[in-house]
């Protein structure tokens, strides 16, 4: 008998959104979340970012052929395309049926999904999904940085230009999206990162509580944890290993000067907000707050390269599979080459 043979619980009437800067926790507290048997979250499905494929009403055929294409998530998840209403043409729709079907694989009756991506868009999936309900990690921002410098080391993705800004300024927008939910009455729950690592039982037993399942200890552990949805790659290997590991000595990454600059933000931002506000992140005594002229640039710089990853997946909504599948296949062959050490072909 299947899971979902088992399982006669209605499933929940909106879905459950992890979000978080990159490197700040998402991928473990998905795959912590999802240990529970009642929980079946999608790990970065990023569907909400393709909005353009459904600006013209097309069979379902189509369209999934397109989300798989763009970053494989149906065939991450054993998403059954056959299985998905040809009639569907809408986008909470179509992530709404694809959601549920990968929850109702396991059994569970908490669908939804985990991804990064989401950071500047909630309020619009909060538009989407009125029912919806939303976990938040915060993570020191200056750690941040040093995760994305050190992933940068073993992912092309974390080595483009930029990802530094886009994390710093994007922390912030993340907050003013979550604030507004809060302004609105949205489900949210908010945690820090340090508390997940150093007392996942109580962490995860506040997020049950949230959802409204009871807690299962299985979830305090990622020992057996379905981690076949996340992508390959050694910046991944927290997250598939056997144990929760809490913040460890480690040499700096960080530039004094993007150091600094971190800093500055935090004492600006705290001045902004009371004091209150990041809760937990380290400065050097004597820091200044970041100056308008520093905020200013940062931001036009900013805006310049959220135009650019916003632009790919709109353009990506009109170029023919075979076309992109094509770029990627090109892609990948330079950036194996750029990584390849000088010297490796001798001898």
């Amino acid at each position: 008998m299947t899971n979902e043979s088992q399982n006669s619980e209605p499933m929940s009437a909106g879905p459950l959104f992890v979000v978080g800067m990159w490197r700040s926790g998402t991928s473990l507290l998905y795959a912590l979340l999802n240990q529970h048997p009642q929980i079946g979250l999608m790990y970065e499905s990023d569907l909400p970012l393709l909005s353009s494929l459904f600006l013209l009403p097309r069979k379902s055929s189509w369209w999934l052929n397109k989300v798989d294409s763009w970053n494989g998530a149906l065939t991450r998840h054993k998403i059954d395309s056959a299985a998905i209403p040809e009639n569907i043409s809408d986008l909470p729709g179509a992530f709404r049926a694809v959601g549920q079907q990968y929850a109702k694989k396991k059994g569970a009756t908490v669908w939804g999904c985990k991804s990064p991506s989401y950071y500047d868009c909630m309020t619009e999936l909060a538009s989407w999904f009125p029912q919806a309900k939303f976990i938040v990690i915060w993570r020191d921002p200056a750690d941040v940085c040093r995760s994305i410098v050190r992933a940068a080391e073993k992912s092309p993705w974390f080595a483009r230009p930029g990802m530094d800004l886009r994390a710093l300024l994007g922390y912030r927008r993340m907050k003013k999206e979550a604030d507004e939910l809060v302004r609105r009455g949205v489900a949210i729950h908010q945690l820090q990162y340090d508390d997940l690592v150093r007392e996942p039982g109580a962490a995860l037993t506040a997020i049950c509580d949230f959802i409204g399942v009871p807690f299962d200890p299985r979830m305090a552990s990622l020992e057996g944890a379905d981690r076949s949805a996340v992508y390959n790659g050694d910046h991944h290997s927290m997250v598939k290993s056997s144990s929760i590991v809490a913040n460890r000595e480690r040499p700096e990454v960080l530039s004094p000067e993007l150091k600094s600059k971190v800093e500055r933000y935090v004492v600006f931002w705290r001045k902004q907000s009371g004091g209150s506000w990041p809760v937990k992140a380290a400065v050097s005594d004597g820091t200044n707050p970041a100056s308008w002229f520093e905020r200013t640039t940062d931001r036009v710089r900013h805006g310049t390269l959220r135009s650019f990853d916003q632009i790919v997946p709109f353009l990506y909504s009109f170029v023919p599979v075979s076309v992109w599948q094509r770029y990627r296949q090109v892609k990948s062959r330079y950036q194996r080459i750029a990584a390849k050490p000088s010297g490796s072909e001798a001898v």
